[in-house]
């Protein structure tokens, strides 16, 4: 499937885009620097270089297998293109990730859009906030969880 993928997004199947993209697919996590793709790969025993990894996402990105989201304060990190439109919660003490859909927000912006004249092509919408786990931990006094998605 990921072959097919590849080709259907007009680029050349090669060994370092097909490892890619599996680990896209089968990682746990939904959000990925490049970091966390080539580090994913050297514990798979993969041998694909970190300047491999960054190039071949930014081609995934040309191709739109892969959108790259840019947080505040962070890295750009990557997620599989699946279609539909999504939004972002963010943890600011542990960079923890959570996609959410909300027809009323969704519709609202297009409200304030159409007032001003505006016809919506792309948008996001990023929350900063802290996640339940980083304030349980503040609760108990234990301070803040490490940084990362």
């Amino acid at each position: 499937m990921e072959h097919q993928q590849i080709r259907d997004a007009g680029l050349k199947v090669t060994g370092p885009r097909v490892k890619i993209l599996n680990m896209l697919e089968q990682s746990q996590r939904r959000h990925l620097s490049a970091e966390d793709v080539y580090r994913a790969l050297l514990e798979a025993g993969e041998d694909v270089g970190l300047a491999t990894v960054y190039r071949v996402l930014t081609q995934f990105e040309g191709a739109g297998l892969v959108t790259r989201l840019h947080f505040e304060g962070g890295q750009a990190i990557f997620e599989l293109n699946q279609g539909g439109h999504h939004d972002h919660l963010v943890c600011v003490r542990c960079g923890k990730v959570v996609e959410f859909v909300e027809s009323t927000i969704e519709a609202r912006q297009e409200a304030i859009a159409r007032r001003h004249g505006f016809s919506i092509e792309e948008h996001s919408l990023v929350i900063y906030g802290v996640c339940p786990d980083c304030r349980e931990e503040r609760t108990r006094g234990q301070g803040p969880g490490p940084k990362g998605s």
